[in-house]
């Protein structure tokens, strides 16, 4: 288990918290790291030579610095463990008062932020426009089937740990969250998927299968909540769970698609998932877009991992 050592500083609260600062020492077998990237490269095959550059370059240990999510005193008393329980308890605190829990990374050229938005507004209206046989006729039989219910917003975390409502055509029965307990969670990590939850309606299965519960999350685009590739955004609960490392997910915007969404979606494990984020995070450009975009709908035609 990773050990993080932190040094109590006294000089001012920096960063992105109040108690948030810049030095660690972060314990890990730097070749153990790599070989899980190894485990995994198989699912960076068709970004060629950016992906073993990313095998050769990215460790956990990298990534803990970037963050800086270091907790910082404002006394000198020396080396002090950042348990899990603090760092959750940090994690809630930055979240119940809507503080950002990571500071922006990704690719923060102006010309690339300014051209993916534009991309994204313009690609999630013609989407709409295009689907909208599609997202009129799944309304309309889920207002008939879920008692006029049709439309399931759910609040989710996204850039930075900001809150912001995530809409979804609703696969599940109107009580599924009182049955959460009864079902049994199949995947590692914070995450909760069962390929047979019997919470889920036979429409909303197929909508799940062909992921046509997704594209409300269209009007999120249009609204600057998510962008059309990005990290999928994680719900409060599972945030609240994250180890250190893994809040760099957060550093850029959430997204429709991603390396993960083409991949294999839910068999992949939920470490392996960060790591892919990560990937992004480090090699986001119009490039890497554009080959996650025309892979998607062959992603979305095989139904692999969605369920």
């Amino acid at each position: 288990m990773n050990v993080i050592r932190l040094t109590r500083l006294a000089s001012p609260l920096l960063s992105i918290s109040g108690v948030l600062g810049t030095r660690e020492r972060l314990k890990c077998n730097r070749s153990e790291s790599r070989a899980e990237f190894e485990r995994i490269s198989g699912n960076f095959a068709f970004m060629g030579q950016a992906a073993a550059k990313a095998r050769r370059t990215v460790d956990i240990k990298t990534i803990a610095r970037r963050l800086d999510l270091v907790m910082k005193q404002r006394e000198r008393r020396g080396p002090v463990r950042l348990s899990a329980e603090r760092l959750a308890a940090e994690i809630g605190r930055r979240l119940d008062e809507g503080l950002p829990l990571v500071p922006p990374d990704g690719n923060r050229s102006r010309i690339y932020q300014l051209g993916k938005r534009l991309f994204d507004m313009c690609g999630a209206l013609a989407l709409v426009v295009l689907f909208s046989p599609v997202l009129l006729a799944t309304l309309v039989l889920l207002t008939i089937t879920t008692k006029g219910r049709p439309i399931f917003i759910q609040e989710r975390i996204g850039y930075r740990g900001r809150k912001f409502p995530m809409i979804k055509f609703r696969t599940m029965y109107l009580d599924a969250d009182r049955r959460q307990q009864q079902v049994q969670n199949e995947k590692d990590g914070p995450i909760f998927k069962n390929r047979q939850d019997p919470r889920i309606t036979p429409i909303g299965r197929f909508l799940r299968k062909t992921s046509i519960d997704e594209m409300p999350q269209l009007f999120n685009v249009l609204a600057g909540h998510m962008a059309l590739v990005g990290p999928r955004p994680p719900v409060e609960k599972e945030v609240r769970q994250y180890e250190l490392w893994q809040l760099y997910r957060l550093s850029i915007m959430p997204g429709l698609t991603c390396l993960w969404q083409v991949s294999g979606r839910s068999e992949i494990g939920f470490q392996d998932w960060v790591r892919m984020d990560l990937w992004y995070a480090r090699h986001q450009d119009f490039k890497t877009d554009l080959e996650l975009l025309v892979r998607t709908p062959i992603s979305v035609l095989t139904c692999r991992g969605a369920y």
